[in-house]
């Protein structure tokens, strides 16, 4: 094991030098123009240098200005990336040289403004060039397409403020192996999208700032393998479903619906940009579903003008129950009041703390209610005692004492009762609890074991705890009652020393202190 160990730090160090002293002879090598000119003369080609170092070479000469037409032949054989965005001087010569490339599979050329689309020629029929950048080359127009369409093997092309037109675009439906089309910032029409829906391959859509309205985005649902579309600053206010979506940027546009035509379909974004976005009614929208987003309690604002919403889920976001205006602190969640139909909103693994959970009891349509933080305890669970239309509540994983679970009084309507993973709880207060309100279903670890005790009592295990562990904790596993004592984050604490690995083979829990993950 030791020796395993030592070699594998010795092949680590070996790595770490290797890179250093190849980095070191690449930055001699584009120390000065003398130095290039010397070792240009001894050698014309550089074909025996592996690709990534070829790469590393050619892209420290260019950021060091030592770059010229005639060096880049010398790399025709061996570099598959190059990046010479911002450099003015790149016009037809300089493609002449870079169309010889037999490897190139990366070109960017963004920013570079006396390219033209005639020295875009050059390009003409390359087999390996997958990605092409020509963003912001003011001299792009509609003629370099007719280069571009020889180009096979193009996967991934950005012409974003260009000079191309509607026609330039439509002849860009050739591209048929394209994954990747930025059109952003070109003032392309409802025409010229019309055309790009033959791209079926394609994922990322990028047309920012173009003249596209509704109609014209009604073809989007075409592309079936769109994950990504950015419309912003555009006339777009209603989208229709794209199942494939997962990134949407509807900044600084008017945002009615993202399913316009299925009010029942279930979106599944994980980023949704709305910057500077305005919200107008949205009155078919039933479900949406916001997690694992960035999205944040600005945003309730904006959900709470979706009138016919019953299903939001905003799990896994940033959401944290309030925002500070002008030092004061205000609840967020009280927007959602006027969503009168919602019957289902997912908190789970959110920022939510005790104080912001009282709004959601007047939500009278909410039969269906989830919740987890590292910040819940007893005192939201019975901020809920007055949600009279719960029916299913899920409080799981935070922190309730076994005495908060027994002075909490459910709503008349609740059903289910999701306890599972708050590992403080104790069998006899659970049991307890469900004699008390035999009606509701209470899950937790806990429950199949007390299933099984014939005597309707749980029996508590004697715990062999080491003597590492603090007193404290040793002191919290004889008596539920005692736990109530320490503060969240002593709780917090003990929740993280009962969930780690390395203690779970040295110490032993008893089932009530067995948190699942």
């Amino acid at each position: 094991m030791a020796s395993s160990s030592s070699s594998a730090s010795a092949a680590t160090c070996s790595g770490v030098c290797e890179t250093r002293l190849v980095d070191r002879c690449i930055d001699a090598a584009a120390r000065s123009a003398s130095t290039v000119e010397a070792w240009r003369r001894q050698r014309r080609s550089l074909e025996r240098l592996p690709a990534h170092l070829a790469d590393a070479l050619l892209r420290r000469l260019a950021a060091r200005r030592l770059l010229f037409p005639s060096l880049l032949e010398v790399f025709q054989h061996s570099v598959e990336e190059i990046d010479l965005s911002g450099h003015f001087a790149i016009d037809a010569e300089w493609m002449a040289y870079l169309g010889s490339f037999r490897y190139l599979r990366v070109l960017n050329l963004a920013d570079c403004k006396n390219l033209n689309s005639s020295a875009v020629w050059a390009l003409s029929g390359m087999s390996t060039l997958k990605e092409l950048d020509l963003s912001r080359c003011s001299k792009i127009t509609d003629a370099v397409i007719k280069h571009l369409a020889s180009i096979e093997s193009l996967e991934k092309l950005h012409v974003s403020q260009t000079g191309l037109t509607d026609n330039g675009v439509m002849a860009i439906s050739s591209l048929e192996n394209l994954r990747l089309l930025d059109l952003g910032g070109i003032r392309i029409t409802d025409k010229a999208l019309w055309s790009l829906q033959v791209l079926t391959q394609l994922q990322h859509l990028d047309i920012w700032g173009s003249e596209i309205t509704n109609k014209g985005a009604s073809v989007l649902e075409a592309f079936t393998s769109l994950s990504f579309l950015n419309i912003s600053w555009t006339h777009v206010t209603c989208l229709p479903f794209i199942q494939t979506m997962r990134c949407l940027n509807m900044s600084n546009c008017t945002v009615h619906s993202i399913c316009s035509g299925d009010p029942k379909a279930v979106i599944q974004l994980e980023k949704f940009i709305v910057s500077a976005a305005s919200f107008g009614t949205v009155p078919s929208l039933i479900t949406l579903s916001l997690a694992h987003t960035k999205v944040d309690d600005s945003a309730l604002w904006y959900i709470s003008m979706m009138p016919s919403l019953r299903i939001l889920n905003l799990s896994r976001t940033c959401i944290k129950g309030f925002m500070i205006e002008n030092s004061v602190k205000m609840l967020s969640m009280s927007a959602l009041e006027e969503l009168k139909y919602l019957e289902s909103l997912n908190l789970d693994n959110t920022q939510l703390t005790d104080d912001v959970i009282p709004p959601l009891a007047s939500f009278r349509a909410l039969k269906y209610l989830f919740l987890k933080s590292d910040f819940l305890s007893d005192p939201a669970l019975h901020a809920l005692c007055s949600a009279s239309s719960l029916i299913h509540l899920g409080f799981c994983g935070n922190i309730l004492s076994s005495s908060g679970l027994l002075k909490f009084v459910p709503p008349a309507m609740l059903r289910v009762l999701d306890l599972s993973g708050c590992w403080i709880l104790t069998g006899d207060a659970i049991s307890a609890f469900c004699r008390r309100h035999p009606v509701i279903e209470v899950r937790h670890e806990l429950m199949q074991e007390l299933q099984t005790n014939c005597s309707g009592t749980f029996q508590l295990y004697k715990s062999r705890q080491p003597q590492q562990v603090n007193a404290k904790v040793s002191k919290s596993l004889a008596g539920p009652d005692e736990r109530i004592k320490y503060s969240k984050e002593e709780l917090m604490e003990l929740q993280h020393l009962a969930t780690s690995n390395s203690l779970m083979h040295v110490m032993w829990l008893p089932p009530e202190l067995r948190r699942s993950t």
